[in-house]
């Protein structure tokens, strides 16, 4: 599994949320970090809505994962990750 996380330096919810990532212990998943700041494509997109989580179907689609809580805690996260691979 991939996901792709949209983020850019000094964004403390991207921060949180890559830390909590890093966290999982039973999901495996590679973690790319695209830094908005060096596409302006990415940046006009995204530029208010970071973190912005993606998930790389099978078929390559990057498909929208919903906005986890800043609160919510590593437990949480893994299981509302593995919930939504399941419908992906």
């Amino acid at each position: 599994m991939q996901l792709i996380l949209y983020s850019k330096p000094g964004c403390h919810l991207c921060e949180g949320l890559q830390e909590k990532l890093a966290q999982i212990k039973n999901l495996s998943f590679e973690l790319e970090v695209r830094d908005i700041t060096i596409h302006d494509d990415w940046f006009a997109a995204y530029q208010y809505e970071i973190p912005v989580l993606y998930l790389v179907t099978k078929d390559g689609e990057e498909k929208p994962v919903p906005r986890p809580s800043p609160r919510l805690s590593v437990e949480r996260l893994e299981k509302m990750l593995g919930d939504y691979v399941k419908t992906a």
